[in-house]
């Protein structure tokens, strides 16, 4: 478990005074893949500061049928609207990637973001970008194909961990991508082709990452300069200087 509430970049991100402030509040956690955080419609209790680890915002139809809506990890939190006013949201707050976390209980949270002027500047700042992540994704799921939403999805999740691996299923890819799995695997196929990435039993490892950013559409691009502008510690993606080796 990591100790260190600064492997958060939001968290790191405080005035020192502000974060030690914070450190008796925070709880952490393991977060097993798979899980699920809170429910659409269910009142939740905690807001989490992932540290190594991804959580998906994922809409669920009546039937069944799903489709991820944003994702967030070390950059930031789950949990927006315990502090934005509201305890439920209509998503699914789902582990993607295994893996640590900080969690505070959102009372508490709330509480927080009413005192401190500067954790409450970085928690909107953070929403915004949220924002506009989540309405990127909604157009590129209606205008890109295939390929390039697994593209994107896959920069997105790699900016969000310590590493360029990742343990995800094709089934679980499509998902979160709302499409059918044998287009994730035709997608995965065509990548794995072309060397940009190495997958085997749901292990996925990005071996060329400046080619998966050429193969891409425009929609990663938008997402990451936002990031960067509102929150600037994003500006370079940490997984983009390590050199993969199998």
């Amino acid at each position: 478990m990591a100790a260190n509430l600064q492997t958060n970049e939001l968290l790191a991100a405080l005035p020192a005074e502000e974060l030690e402030h914070l450190r008796p509040l925070l709880e952490p956690v393991e977060m097993g893949l798979g899980e699920v955080l809170y429910e659409s419609g269910k009142q939740q209790a905690h807001v989490y500061f992932p540290t190594d680890s991804i959580v998906s915002l994922v809409y669920v139809m009546e039937n069944g049928a799903s489709a991820e809506v944003a994702i967030a990890g070390r950059e930031g939190l789950v949990g927006v609207s315990l502090f934005m006013g509201g305890d439920t949201t209509p998503s699914r707050a789902l582990v993607q990637s295994a893996g640590s976390a900080f969690r505070i209980k959102g009372s508490l949270l709330r509480k927080e973001f009413d005192r401190g002027v500067a954790l409450r500047q970085l928690l909107l700042r953070y929403t915004q970008a949220l924002l506009t992540q989540m309405a990127q994704t909604a157009v590129c799921n209606r205008h890109h194909t295939v390929d390039q939403q697994l593209c994107r999805w896959l920069l997105m999740s790699i900016d969000r961990l310590p590493f360029n691996k990742l343990v995800m299923t094709q089934e679980l890819i499509a998902n979160m991508l709302g499409v059918r799995r044998e287009g994730v695997t035709e997608a995965a196929g065509k990548l794995q082709a072309a060397s940009t990435i190495h997958y085997h039993r749901g292990r996925i490892e990005v071996i060329d990452r400046p080619k998966l950013e050429r193969m891409a559409c425009e929609c990663y691009e938008v997402v990451r300069k936002e990031y960067a502008r509102l929150l600037p510690w994003t500006a370079t993606p940490k997984s983009a200087s390590k050199n993969s080796s199998r």
